[in-house]
């Protein structure tokens, strides 16, 4: 416990939600705002990709005793079901057995974190547009326009967790020496449905993260309890094979007919859906400091918001928490302190997360199609099950472990550039299971060490 402060939470999203019920455990009283409305009132919006929960996200609700809970939402997906044109669908185990990421609804996961923090006595405050803030003071400024009269309200400190558009961020960035920047892809999102059988199973392996990779652009489809799937088509925007080139009813189903022809008998509302729901924008926003002295504090999507390819934004929010979490209870009631060490541990592990994310990207849209690439993660499996203390495939470092994403990052590289080294082997498609194989990796490990 710490001493108590008054302490409001601008974003009542995933993150927002979580952080107010450890704020709230540590003796605070926690206001968290909102521009929305209450989520657990209105229809979901047609604009999400579901998350995907991974070890980062578990610890930072098992740490509270709430994984449980959350674990009823949840599907576990083992593996990637790789859906190529003119091939038999093939699968792409992400660890060792028994190793999973999991599906949830961004919406369903938010109305349960919402009211599992009004369990906890946390109060929201929907409907509230927060237009500015006063940063020595940590004090609010809200009202019905931007223009007309704004209400103060006071408080000892004030987290931005506000999203990748985030007004307290927004604040911040009018100092001197606030660093920030923002880089749109050239591609956008838009989310399609597979709705459930007759009988409520599903159409496809609910097990599998589903991947319909074509290089520039890609369908994904993750499964929902209800024995659905949330898909979400990845473009450009422009060009010749693009959102734009999609006008009507005709270019649509002919271009699915050609790219995704194994998709015609599960998306029954291709139509309807893809011309209702809205075409979405992702980006990338970098920012520095985080914090405002013992005043003010971003986190979550407001100081690195990413794309979404590892499936990481959310599983890097709750570990920003989880440091957050460890360094409360390291320094108790010095927030100075505590802001600054929390800025300097996360600021370059979520830098790694961004670029792991947009690579990942290249990786999942063209190269799961790739065979180079496909016998090279079956070597590097192989080998890391062999020797487990030697190697860990990057995707497990950053997925099924806590080590730092820099580290991770960094690790990974070199293992690839070992990778390629073996993969120059004469005949190693037919020696990829072999001593010869096994012994080559060892002697360049032995080398990178040296």
């Amino acid at each position: 416990m710490q001493t108590p402060l008054k302490v409001a939470i601008v974003g009542s999203g995933l993150v927002g939600s979580l952080l107010a019920i450890y704020l709230k455990r540590a003796g605070h009283t926690v206001h968290v705002f909102d521009r929305s409305q209450d989520i657990r009132t209105i229809e979901f919006s047609g604009r999400s990709i579901n998350l995907a929960m991974s070890n980062r996200g578990w610890k930072a609700l098992d740490d509270l005793g709430l994984g449980e809970e959350v674990r009823k939402i949840a599907i576990p997906m083992d593996k990637r079901a790789i859906h190529p044109i003119g091939q038999e669908l093939y699968y792409q185990y992400y660890g060792k057995e028994g190793e999973s990421i999991y599906s949830i609804s961004r919406g369903v996961l938010n109305r349960k974190m919402i009211s599992l923090a009004e369990a906890e006595g946390v109060e929201f405050i929907f409907e509230t547009k927060i237009w500015d803030l006063e940063l020595a003071s940590a004090t609010l400024h809200t009202g019905e326009s931007e223009r007309g009269t704004w209400e103060d309200l006071d408080y000892d400190m004030v987290f931005g967790a506000d999203g990748a558009f985030s007004r307290v961020r927004h604040r911040m960035q009018r100092q001197s020496m606030f660093n920030y920047s923002q880089e749109f892809l050239s591609l956008g999102y838009k989310e399609l449905n597979i709705p459930a059988n007759a009988d409520g199973t599903h159409k496809l392996d609910k097990n599998s993260l589903h991947i319909w990779p074509r290089h520039n652009f890609m369908l994904i489809a993750l499964p929902n309890l209800d024995g659905s799937f949330t898909c979400t088509l990845f473009m450009p925007f422009e060009g010749e094979k693009s959102f734009e080139s999609l006008k009507d009813k005709e270019t649509l189903e002919q271009f699915f007919a050609e790219h995704f022809p194994s998709t015609i008998d599960v998306i029954p509302e291709l139509v309807n859906d893809f011309f209702k729901n809205p075409t979405s924008t992702l980006v990338t926003m970098k920012c520095y400091p985080w914090t405002y002295k013992d005043k003010v504090a971003l986190i979550g999507d407001a100081c690195h918001a990413i794309v979404p390819f590892y499936g990481h934004g959310m599983n890097a929010g709750f570990e920003d928490i989880t440091i957050l979490n460890e360094l409360m209870q390291e320094y108790g009631d010095d927030w100075k302190r505590i802001f600054k060490e929390y800025q300097k541990s996360r600021k370059p592990n979520t830098d790694a997360i961004a670029e792991l994310s947009y690579r990942n990207f290249m990786e999942m849209s063209s190269k799961t199609a790739d065979e180079n690439f496909l016998l090279k993660k079956k070597i590097e499996k192989r080998f890391s099950e062999k020797y487990p203390d030697k190697w860990m495939p990057l995707y497990s470092m950053v997925t099924f472990s806590h080590r730092p994403y820099s580290e991770a990052l960094a690790l990974g590289d070199w293992q690839n550039n070992i990778m390629n080294e073996v993969m120059k082997m004469d005949n190693i498609e037919q020696l990829w299971d072999t001593k010869a194989v096994e012994n080559k990796i060892l002697e360049l490990l032995q080398k990178k060490h040296a």
